[in-house]
C-alpha cells in the first residue's frame, strides 16, 4: 500500500519520475512529432500542432499528427511562411475528433500571421507577463485574432473560463522544461520550469487524487492550480516534472497493483 505520508510520496514520484523520463516515452507519446526535427521554429509549430489535437487514443493522434507533418512536406516553418492556397488542399479534408479541415487551415493562416509579427510562438506568449495563466491568456487572444467563434476557440482552452488548459500547458511542458534526458526540449529561454502549470488530464488527475495530491473533483483551472501547488512543495523549481509520474502511473494502471 502507498503511504500518504508526503516524504514517502516525494520519494515514490521521483522515483516514477526517473523511471518514464526516458527515451523510451517518446515513441508512442505525441512528443514524438517534434522530436522529428532539430530547429526551433520547426520543433515549436510541430509542437503545437500536435498539442492542439492531443486528446483521444495516443495512436490515433500520433498518426494523424503525422500526417499534418507530411501535408507540410515536412518542413512545418518553411510551409508556414510561404505555402500558397494550392498547398492548403490537402489539409480540407483532415479530421481529428472535432478538429476538422476548416479549423486546420485556419490554424496555419493565424501561424503565418504569428511568424510575420513575432520572432517566434515563444514572442507570442510574451514572456514577461506576470504569469503562466496570464501568458496562455494573451496568446489565445493574438491567436484568435478577430475569429472569435466557437468553431475555432473551442480548439484554444481559456484559463480564464476556468478551463484546465491540458494541451497548452503540455505544449508548454514540451518547449520549457529542460533536463539532462532531453524528452522536453527547453527551447524556450525566456520562461523557466518553476512557473509551469501541470497538463491535467483524466489520467493524471485520477492517480492525484488516489495520492491525495488533488481533492478538487473536477479537471479544471482551480484544479490545475492546486495541483501545481502541491507538487511545487516537492520541487519548486520543476514542478510539472511528476507530469511523467503521473501520467505514466495513470495509463500503466501501476498505481492499482500496489494496493
Amino acid at each position: 500500500m502507498i503511504k500518504k505520508n508526503w516524504v514517502d510520496l516525494k520519494i515514490f514520484l521521483d522515483h516514477e519520475f526517473d523511471h518514464f523520463n526516458t527515451e523510451a516515452f517518446i515513441e508512442l507519446d505525441p512528443i514524438s512529432i517534434p522530436h522529428q526535427f532539430t530547429q526551433k521554429h520547426d520543433i515549436e509549430i510541430a509542437g503545437f500542432l500536435t498539442a492542439t489535437i492531443a486528446w483521444g487514443q495516443r495512436l490515433t493522434l500520433v498518426r494523424n499528427a503525422n500526417q499534418l507533418i507530411k501535408f507540410m512536406d515536412g518542413q512545418p516553418h518553411d510551409f508556414i511562411l510561404n505555402h500558397s492556397i494550392h498547398d492548403l488542399k490537402p489539409f480540407k479534408k483532415f479530421v481529428h475528433r472535432t478538429f476538422n479541415g476548416e479549423n486546420c487551415i485556419f490554424f496555419i493562416q493565424r501561424l503565418h500571421w504569428i511568424y510575420n509579427h513575432y520572432e517566434s510562438l515563444e514572442s507570442a506568449f510574451k514572456p514577461e507577463l506576470n504569469s503562466v495563466k496570464d501568458s496562455i491568456i494573451h496568446f489565445r487572444q493574438v491567436f484568435l485574432g478577430q475569429e472569435f467563434n466557437g468553431n475555432h476557440t473551442r480548439h484554444i482552452s481559456n484559463p480564464a473560463d476556468n478551463s484546465a488548459a491540458k494541451r497548452l500547458n503540455m505544449f508548454l511542458r514540451w518547449m520549457i522544461r529542460n533536463d539532462e534526458r532531453k524528452i522536453d526540449f527547453g527551447i524556450w529561454k525566456q520562461f523557466t520550469a518553476s512557473q509551469l502549470y501541470i497538463p491535467l488530464d483524466v489520467h493524471s488527475g485520477s492517480v492525484a487524487r488516489e495520492l491525495g495530491l488533488l481533492n478538487r473533483k473536477q479537471n479544471d483551472w482551480k484544479a490545475v492550480e492546486e495541483l501545481t501547488e502541491n507538487l511545487r512543495s516537492f520541487d519548486a523549481l520543476d514542478p510539472v516534472k511528476y507530469d511523467y509520474a503521473l501520467f505514466g502511473l495513470g495509463v500503466s494502471g501501476k498505481l492499482k497493483t500496489m494496493k
